[in-house]
């Protein structure tokens, strides 16, 4: 029997990749999209036919009854946000509405109309913040540093509360950096391989960059939505953190991405304090043992393919725009 799955955030880097990853699987995919006057459909315009879209936003709980109601899910994916850390300093009311309030919204809508239904939290490693031990596992206490790191932990909280108030499968994946070629370019990831591949081809002449020694624990976003389908799956739900268990300096990623392309980092990259964070997250590395032993998943893409891969990604795109110019 064709399964149906209402995904929130589909045109982002995850809701793309797990839109995918789901009508690969033969679901009927459904898509809550915001009302704007230029929809952005990038990272699912080769997919858009194959999903129905519903209009709706997490700021309007109407809007989210009938999302429910029309899509009649089986399993719900709640990816939608203002995920963006750097912004959550200057949005920082605006953040907790999506990313924290918004799962409330989201959870009720499912509650009312679709109690059966299996609700998926996209939780993120900004919850743990300060460090309280290395590695991050389910356990560590939350210490966030950012307005969107607060906002995260409202939401995988109140996911927790309503699996044990309403007898709900109500889980969350605590989901470390995850990068690909479809990552915002405002994301390090892709600041750092469009600026390489933009310097390679002439376009610009230095980058500017904040933080060089703050570790992260980076994967891939396509291994990352397998976590998401596996934990619906289970028969009991369960929060599990979803990484790779090892972590690289931001200087390793711009050594990595600058490589690929023979340049010389160091000539092009400049210090900005403008660019350092108010309250910085020095390092984030999870344990991601339950999931391996409990859902059976495995990490496929390392971290100098995944950057190798969005670096050449970006020197493509950009070779390309430059020949449709000179045509």
């Amino acid at each position: 029997m064709t399964k149906n799955a209402l995904i929130t955030g589909i045109t982002g880097q995850d809701g793309s990749y797990l839109a995918e990853l789901l009508l690969s699987k033969g679901y009927k995919v459904y898509g809550l999209r915001r009302r704007t006057s230029t929809p952005i459909m990038d990272n699912i315009q080769h997919i858009q036919d194959e999903i129905e879209f519903i209009e709706g936003d997490l700021l309007d709980q109407g809007s989210l009854h009938q999302a429910v109601q029309v899509s009649n899910p089986d399993e719900v994916y709640n990816l939608a946000a203002q995920s963006f850390v750097g912004t959550s300093w200057d949005q920082p009311a605006l953040t907790g509405q999506f990313t924290a309030i918004g799962v409330t919204h989201m959870l009720e809508a499912v509650r009312y109309n679709k109690p059966d239904a299996k609700f998926y939290q996209a939780s993120s490693s900004e919850m743990f913040g300060k460090v309280q031990e290395t590695p991050q596992t389910e356990t560590t206490p939350f210490y966030p540093r950012s307005p969107y790191g607060v906002a995260k932990v409202y939401g995988h909280w109140i996911t927790v509360n309503y699996r044990e108030s309403y007898n709900m499968f109500a889980c969350s994946g605590i989901l470390f950096n995850h990068e690909s070629p479809r990552r915002g370019v405002e994301f390090v990831t892709r600041k750092v391989t469009d600026a390489a591949a933009r310097i390679k081809l002439g376009l610009q002449k230095e980058l500017r960059m904040g933080n060089l020694d703050a570790r992260r624990d980076w994967g891939f976003a396509g291994d990352y939505v397998e976590a998401m389908w596996l934990m619906l799956q289970q028969d009991q739900p369960e929060d599990f953190v979803i990484s790779t268990g090892e972590t690289h300096t931001v200087q390793e990623l711009v050594e990595v991405a600058f490589g690929r392309l023979g340049l010389r980092w160091q000539d092009h990259v400049v210090i900005d304090p403008k660019f350092v964070r108010p309250a910085e997250v020095d390092l984030l590395l999870g344990d991601c043992t339950q999931a391996k032993r409990k859902l059976g998943w495995e990490l496929k893409v390392g971290f100098e393919q995944m950057i190798n891969m969005m670096v050449d990604s970006d020197f493509n795109r950009l070779k390309n725009t430059l020949r449709e110019q000179l045509v």
